[in-house]
């Protein structure tokens, strides 16, 4: 599968470089570079491709003229192409992957971003995106409700390759920047009602207010529900399992469904503009989101052969460690499966008393029975259901799962925007910001009425940003400079809990973040004359992170593995002593894991880029640059073991050259824009799996190359053909020994040669649009293919969860009545039902391979208006 397999030898990857770099030197003679308008083409003044004003370089300019790797779309774009949130630019975006949902998060509403290969599919508050997503200039500083609505966009602007520059740390693979609409000076208002498949039911709206001279406001609103796409049902036989409420959770709520949508959002703005000096926008937004967590789908189990550990006479004594074969006794579901299924005597022969014995509950430690020979005592009124193939889903939209099932978040925010003219040519800008996330999910994995692997969540994060930026133009507008500070401050909770087999191991885990990061930065564009230009850029930046761990076994498996199970009397824990001796770094807190330091890390870096840009005629632009992009470090938090250090990862650092071409030709009908680059990525933060636990870890290094084409054609009045291609070529240089992984039944892999997760190969886009009238009124006819090679869904490459190639197909007819007063659109997305793995994990300790399906076939019916 392309873009899914090992590259070992040094043949084929000297074969791809010889390719790719006949195809960048054919494409950049052909018309190179990238950067333009995925919308309709519909100028007025000539009935060509329309412009676009784009503010990727801090000021307003044409997104032609702009020497950055740009995808742009309008609010009409956007609508007309049914995308609705961030995650569906996906598709029409070459060298850009976004998912609706990061493994076991739960919610549709975090975003996994990947551009150019370089991205993250995690969400965990200690874990910063690599793809920066700004809502009017207000950096997110989580994934967790990064996924936005697009609510009442005026236009979205996709940056890619590193954009440290201007927009800082975390920028590494790109960024998405967000535009809202800003009131008008009259009064107007449109929406729209939409209604579909699964008992799909939006409604959005937008009103404009002037409230007096120079002062101006709005106020839009949009809520969605939808049923989920995959079931729940009852299995034949539930038997005499645990219920999963009996085992910590951030919450117990279940649903008949999984994959459904209920949310609302409000966003309101109040503007001051007079046509002065001054300029002052106040804005403040709010998401309400309660409904379904992410369906969930288990594509293999992974007790195999059966018993948790080896040989009896091999293990260390008082133990069920067996040193001989390497078995570790930490298959979970094995374990599970040993206990409930053998004798007394067997248990005790493994000293796997203990380990099937009593476990912890929500009432406290060792309350719940244990396990030991439920199903072989003579009972059957107690026997529980083992954990095999069974629980395999042969189905993809139905699941035996009962457990926890609900996906909460509360977002909102606070901004004002402020803009002086000092002079006719300068101005200057404050972007003041105060924003806060209250998340809480949970999803039940494990595809059965069992409490095999449950997972839930808490984030409380609150943030506050301050921008300030000198922004002008000198020598007759021939030179144009940013110059800007901005300080950035960030903390929260955080708290993990996840139930793995019927509660032998029960993690909690808390913890506290705290992030200072302030950062000075400036560029200079000089238009040296007609045909050159010249970029150079600079930010340096410094930051302050604090993290405090505490993730814990409630269950206290290691004493149970070292059958050191002497109590403290006065709490009925474990003892101190049972503590020190089994490993646990904090005596006084027996069961936690997570060692009080090193819980503070600095960091600081450098990012600059230079440019040189050259202009033939006034419609082409050739470029190139140098850009260095920069993401921060941290902490990983998921052990699967006590350890005396807490375990710490370093930044990660992008370097890009890149060259293209934009060009708008034969008198506005043709825009041809592409790029071409090679990214040298250092220090690579990837999830691995060790154990039960995924954890980060500084992979090693990569290379990155590739190209983008993109162009919009009007060959005739009404008629547009938008389409784009993307080739990525990304594999690892270098692999540092802990972080590789050799080619298993399970897994590919991953050591030198390996293909990067999330970066396919090849991916195509091509939109025709038709627009015909009809009386006073018009029909817009609308169709969209993108074709994408496989690729891997996660670091190892688990083959069960690899990515193939997919075609996917949306198309859409609208009549537009005249003025378009009113509008109405039948549409359908997927619609040759395309089903495809978006993320999943490997969790082969825990028992599982599971992984979320990309939505089915779909049909809308949508009525719009506007006065």
């Amino acid at each position: 599968m392309p873009g899914a397999s090992s590259k070992n030898q040094q043949g084929e990857t000297n074969m791809r470089f010889a390719s790719i770099s006949i195809a960048a030197l054919a494409t950049a003679i052909a018309a190179p570079a990238f950067a333009q308008d995925q919308a309709q083409a519909d100028d007025t003044r000539s009935g060509g491709i329309a412009e676009i004003v784009v503010t990727a370089q801090k000021r307003a300019e044409n997104v032609q003229d702009v020497p950055i790797a740009i995808t742009a779309f309008t609010a009409g774009a956007l609508q007309e192409r049914a995308v609705g949130d961030v995650s569906a630019l996906s598709g029409i975006t070459p060298n850009v992957t976004l998912d609706a949902s990061t493994p076991f998060s739960g919610s549709s509403a975090v975003l996994g971003a990947t551009i150019r290969g370089i991205g993250s599919s995690d969400f965990a508050f200690n874990i910063d995106p690599a793809v920066g997503v700004y809502l009017d200039g207000v950096y997110l500083g989580r994934s967790i409700g990064a996924n936005q609505d697009l609510l009442d966009v005026e236009r979205i602007e996709v940056l890619k390759g590193p954009q440290g520059t201007l927009f800082g740390r975390n920028t590494i693979g790109g960024a998405i920047s967000i535009v809202t609409h800003n009131p008008g000076d009259e009064f107007h208002a449109k929406g729209d009602v939409t209604v579909g498949r699964f008992n799909r039911i939006q409604a959005r709206g937008l009103v404009d207010i002037p409230l007096a001279p120079g002062l101006s406001s709005s106020v839009a609103f949009g809520l969605h529900k939808r049923d989920g796409f995959q079931k729940r049902v009852a299995y034949s036989d539930p038997g005499a399992n645990d219920s999963f409420t009996l085992f910590p959770a951030s919450g117990y709520e279940t649903r008949s469904r999984q994959g459904g949508d209920n949310s609302w959002n409000l966003r309101g703005k109040l503007r001051w503009d007079d046509g002065g000096k001054f300029r002052a926008t106040f804005s403040a937004d709010y998401t309400n989101i309660d409904q379904d967590s992410t369906a969930n789908t288990v594509l293999a189990v992974t007790p195999i052969p059966g018993p948790f550990a080896g040989v009896a006479e091999n293990n260390i004594p008082g133990t069920a460690l067996d040193v001989v074969t390497g078995s570790s006794g930490f298959l979970f579901a094995g374990l599970y499966n040993f206990c409930i299924g053998a004798t007394a005597q067997q248990i005790a022969d493994r000293n796997a008393t203990n380990l099937c014995g009593p476990r912890s509950s929500v009432n406290g430690y060792l309350t719940l029975p244990g396990l030991a020979s439920r199903n072989v005592d003579g009972d059957p009124y107690n026997d529980l259901l083992p954990y095999d193939g069974r629980w395999v889903n042969t189905d993809k939209d139905v699941s035996y799962a009962n457990g926890n099932n609900f996906s909460k978040l509360k977002q909102w925010g606070l901004g004002l925007n402020l803009e002086y003219d000092l002079t006719d040519n300068i101005a200057l800008k404050s972007i003041t910001s105060y924003r806060e996330v209250d998340f809480k999910a949970g999803v039940d994995l494990d595809n059965s009425p069992l409490p095999i692997l449950q997972t839930s969540f808490i984030v409380d994060q609150y943030q506050f940003s301050q921008e300030v930026q000198l922004t002008g133009s000198a020598m007759d507008g021939a030179l144009n400079f940013v110059l800007g500070g901005y300080g950035f401050k960030e903390n929260g909770d955080l708290r993990d809990f996840v139930t793995f087999s019927a509660g032998l191991l029960q993690v909690d885990g808390p913890g506290k973040v705290d992030t200072e990061a302030y950062a000075g930065f400036g560029q200079v564009d000089w238009r040296v004359n007609d045909l050159i230009g010249i970029s150079v850029g600079a930010r340096y930046t410094k930051e302050n992170k604090r993290y405090d761990g505490a993730q814990s076994d409630i269950n206290g498996f290691n004493y149970k593995l070292f059958n050191c199970m002497a109590l403290d009397p006065a709490t009925g824990n474990p003892s101190a002593e049972c503590a020190a001796g089994v490993g646990f770094p904090i005596p006084s807190e027996p069961f936690r894991y997570y060692p009080t330091s090193p819980n503070k890390q600095t960091f600081d870096d450098f990012s600059y880029k230079l440019g040189l840009q050259l202009h033939p005629t006034e419609d082409v632009m050739a470029y190139g640059s140098f850009s260095r992009g920069y993401k921060t470090g941290g902490w990983t938090t998921r052990l699967s073991n006590p350890l005396p250090v807490a375990p710490t990862f370093g930044e990660e650092v992008a370097e890009t050259f890149e060259a293209g071409v934009k060009s708008t030709l034969l008198d506005r009908r043709l825009q041809l824009n592409a790029a071409v680059f090679t990214t040298k990525y250092k220090g690579i933060q990837l999830n691995f799996q060790q154990g039960v636990s995924p954890t980060i870890q500084n992979a090693g290094d990569a290379r990155i190359k590739g190209f983008e084409i993109e162009a919009v054609a009007a060959p005739a009045d009404g008629f547009t053909i938008t389409a784009s291609a993307g080739y990525l070529d990304a594999y690892y240089t270098n692999v540092l020994a802990p972080a590789q992984v050799a080619p298993n039944p399970f897994q590919l892999g991953v050591q030198k040669g390996s293909a990067l997760p999330k970066a396919p190969e090849w991916k195509f886009n091509v939109s025709p649009r038709y627009e015909v009238a009809v009386g006073n009124g018009k029909i817009v006819a609308l169709a969209d293919w993108t074709h994408t090679t496989g690729m891997r869904n996660d670091t190892e490459g688990t083959i069960l969860l690899l990515r193939p190639t997919t075609d996917i197909v949306n198309a859409s007819l609208q009549y537009q009545a005249p003025d378009n007063q009113w509008n109405l659109t039948v549409g359908g997305t997927n619609i040759t039902n395309e089903r495809y793995l978006v993320t999943g994990q490997a969790q082969i300790a825990g028992g599982q391979i599971y992984g979320t399906y990309s939505r089915p076939a779909e049909w809308y019916v949508r009525l719009g208006f506007e006065f």
